[in-house]
């Protein structure tokens, strides 16, 4: 009976990490979408992804109820707790990337009424490529838990800020230069934001996975003490 009880509760655990990964899918397609939709003035795919916000929002609704089924009925402990709850922080993280990216889609739409051209906002092509890999290596990394690839991804926001840095220092220079840019430039500032905010929640997923394996919680610890506890 404790054998069948505990492949049960594995059996929960993997389906649950499955839809985390389907949620963290959908959520990278709307990230690379928006973002082509924004340098390419393709409002088309700007409304497809507004549009289908509503399906990262129904996965987190669904994920989350059942993590509190499983703690719940499972009443889970140590490792498995663990897992749990970095699902949950996991899930919150990947709909906020959601809402960001229809920021971003919002934004392609602004630009498109102010008379965008079919290659535009190239200030933010090299962060929005940046951005969308750090996603897709910290779902690898929850998916596989693989604290390695989890600090390697961590380490890359550094460089995502500093590319939001060089990006709003270019844009709020041309605002001083040329007054009639002040509208547009404001648009790409704003997308700008987004892209380095979905950088920040990559790297909180990464720091939950360091978590699960380590047991230590290192949000608030330097890159150099979190490097001495994952290599």
């Amino acid at each position: 009976m404790n054998d069948h009880i505990s492949q049960q509760f594995n059996a929960e655990l993997e389906q649950v990490k499955n839809q985390v990964m389907i949620m963290g899918g959908l959520v990278e397609k709307h990230v690379r979408n928006a973002c082509t939709a924004l340098e390419e003035n393709n409002t088309a795919l700007a409304e497809e992804v507004i549009d289908e916000d509503y399906k990262v929002n129904s996965l987190e609704v669904s994920i989350d109820e059942q993590c509190t089924q499983i703690i719940a009925r499972r009443q889970p402990t140590a490792g498995d707790l663990r897992l749990v709850m970095m699902i949950v922080k996991t899930i919150t993280d990947l709909e906020r990337v959601g809402d960001e990216a229809c920021k971003v889609a919002r934004m392609a739409l602004e630009l498109s009424a102010q008379g965008g051209s079919k290659k535009q906002s190239f200030e933010i092509h090299h962060i929005g490529e940046h951005v969308t890999k750090m996603l897709r290596s910290a779902l690898d990394a929850f998916a596989r838990t693989n604290t390695e690839e989890a600090f390697r991804t961590v380490a890359e926001d550094r460089v995502v800020d500093k590319e939001y840095e060089s990006v709003m220092r270019q844009l709020i220079t041309h605002m001083m230069e040329d007054p009639r840019s002040i509208q547009r430039s404001m648009s790409v500032i704003w997308a700008a934001r987004s892209l380095e905010r979905i950088g920040d929640h990559s790297k909180n997923i990464c720091e939950y996975v360091i978590y699960l394996v380590k047991g230590r919680d290192v949000r608030h610890v330097s890159l150099e003490e979190m490097k001495q506890e994952v290599l």
